[in-house]
């Protein structure tokens, strides 16, 4: 049963030293143990206080305890995770918590510690991110549901447990008689992760037992598949875009396929405009695009947060601050 978690953290090679991000819950608290154990002094915790409920002392306790058994320097960061209007409690804790790691990564950076860091997302955590996704009919990046690893603002960050079970990671600390907290907002089903978890995974295990593993793989062959995709919008862009680089031809947008055409102007919204278009505004861009064959034409739709507008021979993004 331990087996997929030992042979995960035997590929696991990130730069040294090595932060994980520690709740205080099994599967950090695993993977904390078990990075000591393979790096010892080279590994560093950071534990992030959402101060959302009363149990967040005893997460911060455990974790000041467990790390100083093991002599791994500890970090803890408070923050202020509660939801604005119209944000879900889910977002403002993962926004709020990776503006905290980003934190500490700049403040480890600043003193020449510069850091990699390590979450301890597992296979189920991957087949709940990719059921949520299908249920939003989310593309293939949304199905490429979370990644092994990823560059953020100068910082790696890695996720060696993707493809380990849950399970798996409890078996190994009950293996090595090692305690955690146990989350109680983890068995609040107003959450519609929760509700997935306590409802939908134990059905979809009963028919397909070793479904979390394969849901994983095939989150894995999205990315794939993404990264591709990515690469082609890159190429295209360089196609597409004026002299100024940043903004696209439209006769040169015309001139590719509808599916290029969308991949492309994916690309300049979410690169150049840090901007996302819901599948009902591209396609009305994109006919809007089709349709613009006179000078007199105009273009003016709402992306994301912003709108597209006609710029002689260009697509130009404006922000709604603007």
């Amino acid at each position: 049963m331990t087996a997929s978690f030992d042979a995960a953290l035997q590929r696991f090679t990130p730069p040294l030293p090595v932060a994980v991000a520690l709740s205080g819950g099994a599967d950090s608290t695993a993977l904390l143990i078990a990075c000591a154990q393979h790096w010892p002094g080279q590994v560093l915790a950071v534990h992030v206080n959402h101060g959302l409920q009363a149990a967040a002392a005893t997460f911060e306790a455990h974790c000041a305890a467990l790390c100083a058994r093991l002599a791994v320097p500890l970090s803890v960061e408070h923050v202020d995770a509660h939801a604005k209007p119209g944000q879900s409690p889910e977002d403002a804790a993962r926004i709020a918590r990776y503006a905290a790691l980003d934190r500490f990564a700049a403040a480890q950076q600043a003193c020449g510690n510069h850091v990699s860091v390590a979450l301890a997302q597992h296979a189920d955590d991957q087949a709940e991110t990719l059921l949520l996704a299908l249920g939003r009919g989310a593309g293939l990046a949304g199905l490429s549901a979370m990644p092994a690893r990823w560059l953020r603002h100068g910082v790696e960050f890695y996720r060696p447990l993707l493809a380990v079970p849950g399970a798996d990671i409890r078996q190994w600390l009950a293996v090595h008689k090692e305690t955690f907290v146990e989350d109680p907002s983890n068995s609040d089903q107003a959450f519609l992760r929760n509700r997935i978890r306590a409802r939908l995974m134990p059905a979809l295990r009963e028919v397909f037992p070793h479904f979390a593993q394969t849901l994983a793989r095939s989150a894995a062959h999205a990315a794939q598949a993404q990264s591709l995709l990515t690469e082609l919008a890159a190429a295209d862009w360089l196609l597409v875009c004026d002299a100024s680089g940043l903004s696209p031809q439209i006769k040169s947008v015309q001139a590719l396929s509808a599916a290029r055409q969308a991949n492309v102007l994916r690309y300049w919204l979410v690169h150049y405009c840090a901007s996302q278009a819901s599948s009902a505004q591209l396609q009305e861009l994109m006919g809007q695009i089709a349709a613009c064959t006179t000078r007199g034409h105009q273009i003016q739709i709402k992306v994301g947060h912003g709108f597209v507008r006609r710029s002689k021979a260009v697509l130009a993004w404006y922000n709604f601050a603007y």
